[in-house]
């Protein structure tokens, strides 16, 4: 696969847009001061960092005013993968940065977040209250016993206060960690036992989809099933009062205190985030405050261009590390917008009305919200005032070109579109958003800076235009300090580093254009391989799902005992659809059309439902697993699942063919 390099981009940043983007100044700054390259643009701005990463990373953390309390010793001691040390000697704390906007006076007073819920009442938390709010809090905790290391956890909705209770545990230098109250409590206990924590906040209930979701006996549950907890701290949400033995919110919040922040080492534990742990339990991935402190930066800052004058708004659970993302807004002096509630409540146009009333610059989304109001023929530019949207982000899974032409045509011409991809292992994006560039359909506009990406063949080869393994051979400040529990740190090496040994390898396919945009494929790890041409799942879901019969589909290969390849594609039908002889020739006609031959499946076989991860990715490989004989209870992980009765179907299959 090439890229057209003569094609005409959908969109194309103006000039006067191109001079204010903030990547624009810092690389102008960066040419004077540290020697970047004044011209070339963003291309050669990308060679100078992956080339000088340490220079690079030294320039981002003087440009964003970093405040280390101690200063480092150099910017990179052991670069070697995994365990590379970032900044040593240096210690700081995320939280001073995150609040540092309340310390302006002329500030103070504006909003740092804006909650909304699905009746869509908006409530505004000024900068100097989010600050006082986490002063109290981080004062309490300090009373309670945390200490800088200790885990607090979070069984909470995308709320205000799962954002001060977060502020107030990176204040005191304890490790967060969430859950979204959507979860079980047997994904919780997965997740948090692991961990440990001392202190549990959470909420009685949430509401969602127009309706209350009690969740008092599961809190309870998980108060009976974690030993370790010191306290648990009861928010309201439902009106419930606080049951026996935990603390009120409101009580620990009221006092007027100033914050203080605890000075850690760089590589000291921020957060505590887990992959979607479809086989075994989720990995408990460790980041550090200064490493995500200065990714962060760099992302929002440099890349989404976000500032004082933005609001950024991003459909996201507690659950996901876009959250994490979102709340890093602050560090910019960004204003938040938190939505607590379904996507598509009352109709699928909630997220288009969000960021109408809140005046979002920034709205970020999934990939499958874009598609579904493309089906359901939705109008947002028109139906909507979305004249402050100056971007629209999309990321979990790749984002098929239609869904670019229809923000364009749907949203407004003149719309930056940044399909954006990472991983909550780094907590951040390898490629994605550019202010400067242009955008082509179906393409991320380059890889990030600092990031050394590249796309490897099996021996190692570096390929262009072709489709290889998404690799990153330089360390990046935001890769985790370790995974909980691993103390030799086999799991970890052997989740990127077993196989090209130093170099991370994510398990996605990517190309790499011509031009110096990236395309994203799909999982490697569950790659279509047949007559020995590699496909990504992602291409068949995209031509698939156009067809107004299909409301979702999965696809998986299979390599038969016999050196055959089986490759059924599963259709979860739209309502009122029957998958006769007709729709099967019409999916199959669409998928040769669109793709090769060699993509159309060798069956369609109707489904109940297509079963995802908690995070709402589809699940390939657990299927492919199932489909080849393991046991359910070997083949993933329950806690992990949306729908483990779904999987059921798949076993059966399953037994049926063998």
């Amino acid at each position: 696969m090439t890229s057209a390099a003569g094609e005409a981009p959908l969109w194309q940043p103006q000039p006067e847009r191109v001079e204010a983007a903030a990547v624009t100044r810092f690389q102008r700054w960066a040419a004077g001061r540290h020697g970047a390259p004044a011209d070339g643009g963003y291309a050669a701005l990308h060679r100078w960092s992956v080339d000088e990463l340490d220079t690079f990373w030294q320039a981002v953390a003087e440009w964003f005013d970093v405040r280390f309390s101690t200063p480092y010793e150099t910017v990179i001691g052991d670069r070697t993968m995994p365990g590379a040390q970032w900044f040593p000697g240096a210690t700081l704390n995320y939280a001073e940065h995150a609040l540092r906007t309340a310390e302006d006076p002329l500030r103070a007073d504006a909003p740092a977040l804006l909650y909304v819920d699905e009746t869509h009442t908006q409530v505004a938390v000024s900068w100097s209250e989010l600050r006082r709010q986490t002063g109290a809090l981080a004062a309490e905790l300090r009373a309670l016993g945390v200490t800088p290391g200790d885990r607090v956890s979070g069984y909470l909705p995308n709320i205000p206060q799962a954002v001060v209770a977060f502020l107030a545990t990176a204040a005191v230098g304890a490790v967060w960690t969430s859950c979204a109250p959507d979860f079980g409590a047997r994904s919780v206990l997965d997740r948090f036992q692991q961990v440990e924590p001392v202190v549990l906040f959470a909420v009685d209930g949430y509401r969602y989809g127009g309706k209350e979701h009690d969740r008092t006996a599961t809190v309870a549950e998980l108060r009976s099933e974690l030993p370790t907890l010191r306290a648990v701290v009861h928010i309201p949400l439902l009106g419930t009062d606080a049951p026996e033995g935990a603390l009120a919110w409101a009580a620990l919040t009221s006092a007027d205190t100033e914050p203080v922040f605890e000075q850690v080492p760089f590589e000291h534990p921020l957060w505590v985030l887990y992959s979607s742990g479809t086989t075994g339990l989720p990995k408990a991935i460790v980041q550090s405050q200064g490493g995500i402190l200065l990714e962060h930066f760099k992302q929002i800052g440099l890349h989404c261009d976000l500032g004082p004058d933005d609001r950024f708004f991003w459909y996201t659970s507690t659950g996901w590390m876009m959250w994490n993302f979102l709340v890093s807004g602050l560090l910019t002096g960004t204003t938040l917008v938190l939505y607590d509630g379904s996507p598509g409540y009352p109709d699928v146009q909630a997220q288009w009305r969000v960021a109408e009333q809140t005046g979002a610059t920034l709205f970020g989304t999934s990939a499958a919200y874009v598609m579904a109001c493309r089906k359901a023929d939705v109008h947002p530019g028109r139906d909507h005032d979305l004249s402050r949207v100056q971007c629209v982000a999309t990321t979990g899974s790749p984002l098929p070109p239609d869904g670019f032409r229809w923000l364009h045509d749907e949203v407004a011409d003149d719309l930056w579109i940044a399909s954006v991809s990472g991983g909550t292992d780094v907590c951040s994006c390898f490629a994605g958003a550019v202010p400067t560039l242009p955008v082509h359909i179906g393409e991320l506009q380059a890889p990030c800076l600092g990031t050394d990406l590249q796309s490897w063949d099996p021996s190692g080869k570096p390929l262009i235009g072709e489709v290889g393994e998404l690799v990153v051979t330089a360390p990046m400040p935001s890769m985790p300090v370790r995974f909980w529990n691993d103390p030799d740190g086999s799991r970890y090496h052997d989740s990127y580093f077993d196989m090209y040994p130093g170099v991370w390898r994510h398990g996605d396919w990517i190309t790499l254009t011509d031009r110096g945009s990236v395309i994203i494929h799909g999982r490697s790890d569950s790659t279509l391989n047949r007559q020995g041409v590699r496909m990504g799942s992602a291409d068949i879901y995209e031509a698939v799902e156009r067809l107004p019969e299909i409301r979702e589909s999965l696809v998986i290969g299979l390599e038969e005992p016999d050196g055959g390849y089986w490759m059924p594609l599963f259709v979860h039908l739209a309502e009122g659809a029957t998958l006769d002889d007709d729709l099967r020739d019409s999916i199959k006609r669409t998928i040769r059309e669109n793709l090769s031959p060699r993509h159309v499946p060798d069956e369609v076989i109707e489904v109940p439902g297509i079963p995802h991860t908690l995070t709402g990715k589809r699940i390939e490989v657990p299927v492919k697993r199932l489909l080849q004989g393991t046991a359910l209870s070997k083949a993933v992980n329950p806690g992990s699942i949306d729908n483990l009765e779904l999987l059921r179907f798949y076993e059966e299959l399953a037994r049926a063919r063998h």
